[in-house]
């Protein structure tokens, strides 16, 4: 009877050592450096998401868990869009797309987002590409939505840059 407890003991403990590892390797890259961001996805001709999103949003935790990181998993989302997080809640300073220093809530009230969650989709400057989307509604559709934006963006970006994504 021991033995058969220890292993399933040790099987939970695995799954869920197994769980975490890819939960969080699909974490959306906190933002450190929007210049530097902005030129990585520059490189790669594609849009770059910033979610805006704050630690006490369960709105912004369930997009995440449900949409976003299991897009950062798909390795085809790589060729398509660059995403970092901002956390408005949290007195963490970056760099903005010229390199100045700044807060998260400063750049969230340089682009009037009021919400979390807010994603945003701009070019290596910082400009808008596409319609942002802000909260989350009927999760069922997001991801669609989410794509539509993606291709939105992508299409402005190749408009503008004359660049093409590599496939």
């Amino acid at each position: 009877m021991k033995y058969n407890r220890r292993k399933w003991v040790a099987r939970v403990l695995a799954a869920t050592m197994i769980f975490s590892a890819s939960h969080a390797l699909a974490d959306v890259p906190l933002a450190d450096s929007l210049a530097q961001a902005g030129q990585q996805a520059e490189r790669s001709c594609v849009p770059l998401l910033l979610e805006f999103a704050a630690d006490d949003c369960d709105y912004c935790v369930l997009l995440e868990r449900e949409i976003l990181a299991p897009t950062l998993l798909n390795r085809d989302y790589d060729r398509r869009v660059l995403m970092r997080k901002l956390v408005l809640d949290r007195d963490l300073e970056l760099r903005d797309f010229t390199g100045k220093p700044v807060s998260a809530a400063q750049l969230a009230g340089r682009y009037k987002v009021f919400v979390t969650p807010t994603l945003l989709f701009v070019d290596a400057q910082g400009r808008e590409l596409a319609e942002r989307m802000v909260g989350v509604t009927t999760l069922e559709f997001y991801g669609g939505y989410l794509d539509q934006a993606l291709d939105a963006a992508q299409d402005k970006l190749r408009e503008q840059t004359g660049c093409e994504a590599p496939h």
